[in-house]
């Protein structure tokens, strides 16, 4: 199974997390709700990862504060014949009425952690916010 790295980007203000629906006009999950993410280019996850936040959302770098990189996940979905490798982070916004989404997604929304559950996101969403959150707890107790 063909192994494909990408960045994902969870974008927070005011306890809620920036959703962005995906478009027809992308290659996988079309409809699906996701965070910022991209197939990474380059050897820096996180510089690319601030690439992919100024192209789909036009905040740029400094706008964004990072909070946390989770652990690396390992996703295999059968049904597109795609093994993923995601590169989660979690970054606070300090200009949430500046977002202007590009073509690959037709809606976005603000909404609590704890009503992701409700949307169909693409796979696995949930575990790399949490992630997330996990290394941004335990980086705050340190």
């Amino acid at each position: 199974m063909e192994v494909t790295k990408v960045v994902t980007g969870f974008l927070r203000h005011a306890g809620k997390i920036l959703l962005l629906q995906r478009s027809d006009q992308v290659g996988t999950y079309r409809g699906c709700w996701a965070a910022v993410s991209g197939h990474l280019e380059g050897d820096s996850p996180l510089a690319h990862m601030l690439v992919e936040i100024g192209e789909e959302t036009a905040l740029r770098p400094e706008q964004v504060v990072l909070r946390a990189q989770g652990a690396v996940q390992e996703i295999a979905d059968r049904n597109i014949g795609r093994h993923w490798r995601i590169y989660p982070f979690l970054f606070d916004v300090l200009a949430p009425e500046k977002i202007c989404t590009d073509w690959e997604h037709r809606a976005w929304r603000w909404v609590d952690i704890e009503e992701i559950g409700r949307y169909a996101t693409v796979p696995r969403l949930r575990e790399a916010l949490d992630s997330c959150l996990a290394q941004e707890e335990e980086e705050g107790a340190s």
